[in-house]
C-alpha cells in the first residue's frame, strides 16, 4: 500500500504542478523562474564585489543558492500539499479516510516538486558554469559522493516536510506562511550563501545542528572541493565525518518527524481540523 500511495500521489502532484498551462509555457516558466531568482543574487554580488565572478566565494555562494531550491521544492511542497488539499480543492478529508498511507502520500506529492525543482537546479547550475565562471567541471566532480549526498539530502528534506506538514495540519490560521517562514530561516542559518562564521556565535550554533548545513557543505565539496576547502566552517572535518553527521541528523529528524506527525494527526482528528477551511 505504501508504494501505491507514493506512486499515485506523485502522479497527482505532477498533474497539479504541470497541468495549469500548455507544455511549452510550462517549460519556459520552469527555465525563467530559477534564473530570475538567481539573477537577484548575482546582481547583489556584482554590486558588492565589482563583478568579480571568478572568485571562489562566488562559486560557493552560487551553488549553495542553487541547491537550496530543493529545500523549498521538497520540504515546503509537502506542507503546501496539506493547504492545497484542505483549502483549495476541499479533498483532504477524502484523502484521510481513503485506504492510503498518509506519510507516503505526502512524500509522493513531494516527489513531483522534486522533479520540477531538479530542473530549476540544473538550469541554474548550467547557466552559472557557462556565463558566470562557476567552476564545476564534470570530469573532476566526485560523482559517488555527490549522488550519495543528494539522495540522503532528499530523504532528509522529505522528513522535514513531513514534520512541517504535521504542524500545518493543526494550524487554523496563517498556515500558508509556515513553509516560507521555515525555508527563509533555514536559508539564513544553513550557510546557503555565506559561511557560518559571519554569524554571531549564538546564531552559528543553530546552523551547526541543522542537517541542511552539512548537506550543502557536502554538495559543494563533491562539485567544487577546491572552493569549499577555502571556507573555514568545516575545514578540519573530513568528508566521511560530514556524511556520518548528516546521516545521524537525518535519522534523528526522521524519528522526530514521525512522532510529531502522528501526534498532530491525532490532534487534528480529535479537534475536527481535517476538513476545516480557513478561507485564507
Amino acid at each position: 500500500m505504501r508504494w501505491r500511495s507514493l506512486k499515485a500521489a506523485a502522479w497527482l502532484g505532477w498533474q497539479i504542478e504541470s497541468n495549469w498551462t500548455d507544455p511549452f509555457l510550462f517549460a519556459v516558466y520552469s527555465i525563467v523562474k530559477p534564473l530570475t531568482s538567481a539573477g537577484i543574487l548575482v546582481v547583489m554580488y556584482s554590486i558588492v564585489t565589482g563583478g568579480n565572478f571568478a572568485a571562489s566565494a562566488f562559486s560557493y555562494m552560487y551553488l549553495g543558492n542553487a541547491f537550496y531550491m530543493y529545500v523549498a521544492a521538497v520540504m515546503t511542497g509537502m506542507s503546501q500539499a496539506i493547504i492545497d488539499d484542505r483549502e483549495r480543492y476541499k479533498t483532504l478529508r477524502s484523502v484521510w479516510v481513503a485506504p492510503v498511507d498518509i506519510p507516503m502520500y505526502l512524500a509522493g506529492r513531494g516527489v513531483a516538486r522534486f522533479f520540477t525543482g531538479s530542473l530549476s537546479v540544473l538550469v541554474t547550475v548550467i547557466f552559472g558554469v557557462l556565463f558566470l565562471h562557476v567552476t564545476v567541471n564534470p570530469l573532476t566532480v566526485r560523482w559517488p559522493l555527490f549522488l550519495v549526498t543528494l539522495s540522503v539530502g532528499i530523504v532528509m528534506l522529505a522528513l522535514m516536510g513531513l514534520l512541517l506538514a504535521g504542524v500545518v495540519l493543526v494550524l487554523t490560521h496563517q498556515s500558508g506562511f509556515v513553509g516560507d517562514a521555515v525555508a527563509g530561516a533555514l536559508y539564513l542559518f544553513s550557510g546557503a550563501i555565506f559561511p557560518l562564521e559571519v554569524l554571531p556565535p549564538y546564531l552559528r550554533s543553530i546552523g551547526l545542528v541543522l542537517p541542511v548545513t552539512y548537506w550543502l557543505e557536502l554538495i559543494r565539496r563533491s562539485l567544487v572541493g577546491h572552493v569549499a576547502a577555502e571556507f573555514p566552517t568545516f575545514a578540519g572535518v573530513g568528508d566521511l565525518q560530514l556524511l556520518g553527521i548528516l546521516v545521524a541528523l537525518t535519522f534523528a529528524t526522521g524519528v522526530t518527524a514521525l512522532v510529531v506527525f502522528a501526534l498532530c494527526d491525532w490532534n487534528a482528528r480529535e479537534r475536527g481540523l481535517i476538513d476545516r477551511t480557513t478561507n485564507h
